[in-house]
């Protein structure tokens, strides 16, 4: 290190060690000040009591009596703090409660969003379309993605219809409890994550935990999840290779026709990609891609 740098680094020490000093002789002549300040706030309050009048009034009593009331009652008015009302067990919960709820399940909707609907499925296999085309990042993925969105809210606009009305809003008027809502709540995402899960991925995590289940009713969401995702990717990957196929088939014979006229230097994929592009317009690749994914979920 050079004599520069050492003088610049114990310069920088330095002034930092006088400003923390500097901070901290501050704060505590405010705190000083202001414990001064408030003990002769109360001894004024004492002195001035002590020069009222002592002279008995008759109405002084009854003064007395509503001066208390008014005081409990601002003190009440003036309490913070949360609280829960169940209005005697009926399921209904606070204002600030359901805030936090709210503002819980805000911060959950991203993993509920993509774990848990039809999301990975699309999101894979419209990934898949691009890298066959040989597209690069066209289309975009702010474009992909938001199509993804809009068609899982397509498919699961039932279950979420289903869970609003026989969860969200017996529990918003108070019909039922809440955790009456949770477990009414989870029965339309469990029936549609059961018809998309295979046996044989269900049945490997119910072997990974070591439990045994009668039904299953009785399998628990953080197994179904996991094997829901699996049987989800393999989906995507099976439907993949099938949108590869004629790609492939494109990218061969570009290839084997540059070969035989001995233009090696040349790129297949930048030959190919116009006869990928025509051949996804001419076959109406968009509909086809994205009406038999949609099909898949029903």
């Amino acid at each position: 290190m050079s004599k520069w740098k050492k003088t610049y680094c114990m310069l920088s020490f330095c002034f930092a060690i006088f400003v923390f000093t500097f901070a901290t002789f501050t704060v505590c002549d405010l705190t000083t000040v202001y414990a001064t300040s408030a003990t002769d706030g109360t001894q004024d309050a004492n002195v001035g009591d002590t020069t009222q009048d002592d002279t008995f009034n008759p109405d002084s009593i009854s003064q007395l009596d509503d001066t208390d009331t008014k005081d409990t009652s601002t003190s009440n008015q003036n309490v913070d703090g949360l609280s829960i009302s169940y209005n005697n067990d009926s399921g209904s919960v606070s204002s600030p409660i359901k805030i936090i709820l709210f503002l819980t399940v805000i911060s959950l909707a991203p993993s509920i969003l993509i774990m848990m609907t039809s999301f990975t499925r699309i999101i894979v296999v419209l990934h898949f379309v691009r890298a066959a085309l040989g597209t690069q990042t066209t289309p975009p993925n702010q474009i992909l993605v938001g199509l993804a969105l809009f068609l899982t809210f397509f498919i699961m606009w039932p279950t979420f219809t289903q869970i609003n009305e026989t969860a969200i809003q017996p529990l918003d008027a108070g019909e039922i409890t809440m955790e009456q809502a949770l477990e009414i709540g989870q029965k339309p995402i469990r029936e549609f994550m059961y018809g998309q899960t295979q046996t044989k991925d269900l049945e490997l995590f119910v072997d990974i935990s070591g439990e045994t289940y009668d039904s299953y009713d009785d399998v628990p969401m953080t197994t179904l999840i996991p094997a829901f995702i699996i049987s989800e990717l393999r989906a995507a990957f099976i439907i993949g290779f099938l949108i590869y196929i004629p790609f492939i088939v494109i990218d061969m014979v570009v290839a084997s026709v540059l070969m035989s006229m001995g233009m090696m230097m040349l790129p297949p994929t930048t030959i190919s990609l116009p006869f990928k592009i025509l051949l996804f317009i001419l076959a109406d690749g968009w509909d086809l891609v994205i009406g038999g994914v949609v099909k898949t979920f029903y």
